[in-house]
C-alpha cells in the first residue's frame, strides 16, 4: 500500500476540487472518485472531467501526479432516501433541526466504498471535503464521525487507511483562500467556472462565485464564503 498515494472523493463541487488540489500538492499519485446516487444536482458529475482538464494549465507537476478517475453508482442510496437531494421537494428545515437535504448515511457509505476501492488500488490515504465550520449541520460531516469511521474501516479491512479532511476547520472564505494558495488565480478561476455546488443543479445563472440558483443553502454558503474571500483581497 503506497503511503504517497491518495484517493480523493471528488464530487465536482468546490470543496472536493480544493481537496483534489491539496492532495496533488502533497502526494506522488492521486486518483479521484465520484458517486452517482440519483442526486438532483447530478450535473456536478459532468463538471468533474472539465475541472480535471484544467489541471495541466495550473501545474505541470500536478498533471504527472493525477491518476485515473472512478465513478461508482449507488442507486440504492437514492432509492431509500426521502430527501430534497434525491426527490423533487422544496428545501426546508426538518423537525430535528436538520435541513431535508441531509441524506442519512451518505458520507459513511461514500467513505466505506472509497476504502474498498483504495484497498484494491493500493492507496493508503483517502481525502474528503467534510467540514463542520461552515456547513449545514450534517452529523456525518463532523470530525468525530470521520475519526470513528477511520477506526472501523481499519479494523474491518485490516489496513491503516488515513482519512484526511483538510477543510474540516476552515470557513468557506478560508477554503477559497486555500485554493489560491495552492494554485493561484488559475485554480480559483477553475473552481468558479468548472465546479458545481447548487442543490438544484442550476447551471444557467452565473455569479462571481460560479453557477447556481443563488438561493439554496449550498449556494448561500458558497456565495458568503466568496464575499469574505473577495473582501479580504481588496
Amino acid at each position: 500500500m503506497r503511503d504517497d498515494a491518495a484517493l480523493v472523493l471528488f464530487s465536482g463541487g468546490q470543496d472536493s476540487a480544493t481537496c483534489l488540489a491539496w492532495a496533488l500538492d502533497r502526494y506522488g499519485h492521486v486518483e479521484t472518485l465520484g458517486f452517482d446516487y440519483g442526486q438532483r444536482h447530478a450535473v456536478e458529475l459532468e463538471c468533474r472531467a472539465a475541472f480535471r482538464a484544467t489541471i495541466p494549465a495550473i501545474n505541470d507537476d500536478w498533471t504527472r501526479r493525477l491518476g485515473p478517475d472512478h465513478t461508482l453508482r449507488l442507486a440504492a442510496l437514492g432509492e431509500v432516501s426521502e430527501t430534497a437531494l434525491t426527490r423533487e421537494a422544496e428545501i426546508a428545515m426538518g423537525a430535528e433541526g436538520l435541513p431535508n437535504t441531509f441524506v442519512p448515511g451518505r458520507n459513511l457509505l461514500f467513505l466505506t466504498f472509497a476504502a474498498t476501492l483504495a484497498y484494491r488500488r493500493g492507496l493508503r490515504r483517502i481525502v474528503a471535503g467534510m467540514c463542520e465550520t461552515d456547513y449545514s449541520g450534517y452529523p456525518d460531516c463532523r470530525d468525530d464521525t470521520i475519526k470513528a469511521l477511520q477506526v472501523a474501516l481499519n479494523l474491518g479491512m485490516e489496513r491503516r487507511f488515513v482519512l484526511e479532511t483538510p477543510l474540516m476547520w476552515l470557513s468557506k472564505g478560508q477554503t477559497w483562500r486555500l485554493a489560491e494558495s495552492l494554485g493561484g488565480q488559475d485554480l480559483v478561476a477553475a473552481v468558479v467556472e468548472h465546479t458545481h455546488t447548487c442543490y438544484l443543479g442550476d447551471r444557467t445563472h452565473r455569479h462571481p462565485w460560479g453557477y447556481g440558483c443563488g438561493t439554496c443553502p449550498a449556494c448561500e454558503l458558497r456565495a458568503r464564503g466568496w464575499h469574505h474571500y473577495a473582501s479580504e483581497r481588496l
